[in-house]
């Protein structure tokens, strides 16, 4: 089998972006197993009772069903590793299809140790990390198929401002790290640390004290709730800075990104700004709603696609000379 270029491959493209559309429904599904506290309906790993597919009832649905779905990513990942192994004639293509199989086996086993160790907080996040990671990678491999990214390899990106780069890199990387910092709050149970918005601990200020863990507290209690630590109630008011320092990242994106005249680019601007307002709201409501399991999830996969957008901008901008097509 000869290795061919781009064109010559639609097949693989549409693959690529069946497993970007697969990976998005495994985060989601993996939003419901800890929003539904799910996560140890099944107290065993690879197999669920020691079974492949054990009655789907109550929280072995939710846990099982990720189980399934991440099973179907990982088989889809390692048949486009070996298809654009046999095919690609690029070889940084290449490795970017064997990284991201790679990470993916990384992250079954990291998804089994969190089984089997009772979901430790580190191995949790990481996995939840790790799940973002991934996400990009296959973004990236998509891109790196796409007909848009064929002809910028002989048409560079002359009407592009170094400022234009920069903001969309600033924004992917804010995303980013506010999504580390969810997953923290998210595996220390700090989601509810500070139960009121707009407000913090019914106080305008995000200063963390005794008093405000005091009156947080006394709320829980009176809601049939356990008790947080200060820790807790610092993670989560972490997560509340981190979304000001996005929407911060974003008006300078958006400062930057209005001057240029591409569909495509302004394409992705109203994206970004759609996905980034939906994930306010949806953070908004998880608190309001008590942390219902919809709500919940919905605000986790969100997350994942606000990064995967912005990522996508920063392919469309950042030159492709870099990445060498033998």
């Amino acid at each position: 089998m000869s290795l061919t270029p781009i064109s010559d491959c639609p097949w693989r493209r549409r693959f690529s972006k069946i497993l970007v559309i697969s990976v998005v429904l495994l985060i989601f599904a993996g939003g419901m197993v800890t929003s539904t506290g799910s996560g140890l309906a099944v107290p065993d790993w690879p197999l669920s009772y020691g079974m492949l597919f054990p009655p789907m009832v109550g929280g072995v649905f939710y846990e099982h069903g990720h189980r399934m779905i991440a099973s179907v990513v990982g088989l889809f990942t390692l048949i486009l590793a070996i298809w654009t192994a046999l095919t690609e004639a690029r070889a940084w293509v290449r490795k970017l299809a064997f990284l991201s199989l790679v990470v993916v086996i990384a992250q079954g086993l990291l998804g089994g140790l969190t089984v089997l160790y009772f979901l430790p907080k580190s191995i949790s996040i990481s996995h939840a990390v790790l799940a973002q990671t991934f996400f990009c990678l296959v973004i990236f491999y998509a891109y790196s198929q796409s007909v848009e990214r064929a002809a910028r390899d002989s048409m560079p990106n002359a009407d592009v401002t170094h400022s234009q780069k920069k903001a969309a890199l600033v924004l992917a990387t804010v995303i980013y790290l506010q999504l580390l910092l969810g997953a923290i709050m998210r595996h220390t149970h700090s989601g509810l640390a500070v139960p009121d918005f707009p407000t913090m601990g019914w106080g305008w200020t995000p200063i963390v004290s005794e008093s405000m863990l005091v009156k947080i507290n006394y709320w829980r209690f009176e809601h049939g709730l356990t008790a947080v630590t200060i820790g807790q109630i610092y993670f989560h008011v972490a997560h509340r800075l981190g979304a000001v320092a996005v929407l911060s990242a974003l008006t300078w994106f958006n400062v930057e990104w209005w001057k240029n005249k591409s569909s495509k680019r302004k394409q992705s601007l109203w994206l970004i700004n759609a996905a980034i307002g939906l994930q306010v709201t949806l953070g908004i409501l998880t608190i309001w709603t008590g942390k219902a399991p919809i709500v919940t999830s919905f605000h986790v996969v969100n997350g994942a696609i606000c990064l995967g957008l912005t990522v996508l901008a920063v392919l469309r901008v950042y030159p492709t000379t870099w990445q060498k097509s033998s």
